[in-house]
């Protein structure tokens, strides 16, 4: 990888540790005080919608300024919500965690863009998948260690004391944005460009051949993406609440995740056949929680952990590799609707668990089944997407 890529790669290990804490505990910390799927429903929608607003911010901020500036502004808008959380109580509850869901969704929407729209900019085609790889290692490293560490902590200190620790690594993240290479979206070039800087259009992301299937999957890989999201998290604090548990259960679905990285090594196959394992794995693991006992709950997981690592290392790759050859309009403006539709059917997911008050019944049963159909179609949608690409 280039030196650009590797500091990438240092700024994505910094802002990982942060996104794995408030992934597993402030999820948590939301579900022992009323235990209600509802609450963290709400909670991630309004994440979401403030994570969508702030990529599509960002790709309008770097036609002006370079990566530093949003990356700046996710360390900020981290510290706000880590301060929120230790001063903030307001009634009604719904209002405290809507807008608790805005400076968190606001951050990753900051750090992600910034992070991607460089990586697809400036990273070479053979250099995806080795760094999408190295984000997949460090992942497993960091999934075991920070749960750990921050259960430590909150036995230790309370949440308090781990939301302290967390603005200690945020002031490290916005040190650390002063550092970043200074990039940002080149200049236009010709007069149909400059007609296009900066304005995202819908017809620059999807005018390309196979650009059509490469949409369906998008519109697909949301549900999915919420429903692993949300429901492994509940499937977790379904089996405990003990977080040094959570923290070992954790540990458990990582080292699942790196047998699948060991495994992806040594058997050298197309790409095409690892993603279609890992939506079978995911399938599996989404249907087996129907059996409503711990243990399939805890292979439930284990088998996602190892499904998700085979589908998001070649999904991402496939993703970025197919807007390479196009330049830097078309591409960010495939990368701003791509994380707008990611977001919009992520919350159409949120939106349907909303009438689900536990982990069993019909409408759970209908929202496992739409999930794994819409799964199933992905693979097939990124080999009609990649072949058309090539024709």
């Amino acid at each position: 990888m280039s030196k650009k890529m590797k500091k990438l790669l240092a700024m994505n290990t910094v802002s990982s540790i942060i996104a794995i804490y408030i992934g597993l505990f402030v999820n948590l910390y939301l579900w022992e005080q009323t235990h209600s799927i509802a609450e963290l429903s709400l909670y991630n929608l309004s994440m979401f919608i403030s994570w969508g607003i702030a990529f599509t911010a960002t790709a309008k901020l770097l036609t002006r300024f370079t990566i530093r500036l949003p990356l700046g502004v996710s360390a900020v808008c981290g510290g706000i919500a880590f301060a929120y959380l230790q001063y903030a109580h307001l009634e009604p509850r719904w209002a405290w965690i809507v807008i608790l869901g805005i400076p968190i969704g606001a951050m990753f929407g900051f750090s992600t863009a910034a992070q991607n729209l460089s990586i697809a900019l400036s990273g070479k085609s053979s250099e995806l998948s080795p760094y999408f790889a190295a984000v997949s290692i460090i992942g497993q490293v960091l999934s075991i260690a920070v749960p750990f560490a921050a259960a430590q902590v909150i036995n230790g200190f309370g949440y308090g004391g781990s939301f302290a620790l967390m603005l200690v690594f945020l002031v490290l993240m916005l040190v650390f944005s002063a550092f970043i290479p200074r990039m940002k979206l080149p200049a236009p070039q010709g007069e149909a460009e400059r007609a296009d800087h900066g304005k995202f259009r819908f017809r620059l992301a999807f005018g390309q051949p196979g650009a059509k299937w490469m949409l369906l999957s998008m519109l697909a890989a949301g549900i999915f993406l919420q429903f692993q999201n949300l429901f492994t998290l509940l499937f977790t604090f379904s089996v405990t609440e003990n977080k040094v548990l959570i923290a070992l259960l954790n540990m458990l679905y990582t080292l699942s995740a790196v047998g699948g990285l060991w495994v992806y090594r040594k058997y050298r196959i197309h790409e095409i056949r690892w993603l279609w394992m890992g939506a079978g794995l995911l399938a599996v693991g989404f249907v087996i929680v129907l059996f409503r006992h711990p243990a399939a709950l805890v292979v439930s997981n284990v088998l996602t952990a190892v499904g998700m690592f085979y589908f998001t290392t070649v999904w991402n790759a496939q993703q970025f590799r197919f807007i390479q050859p196009a330049g830097a309009i078309r591409q960010t403006s495939f990368l701003v609707w791509r994380e707008n539709i990611l977001v919009a059917t992520r919350c159409l997911l949120l939106v349907l668990t909303f009438q689900l008050t536990e982990l069993h019944g019909v409408w759970f049963v209908m929202i496992i089944s739409f999930t794994v159909c819409c799964l199933m179609l992905i693979p097939l949608f990124q080999h009609l997407a990649l072949r058309g690409r090539e024709e």
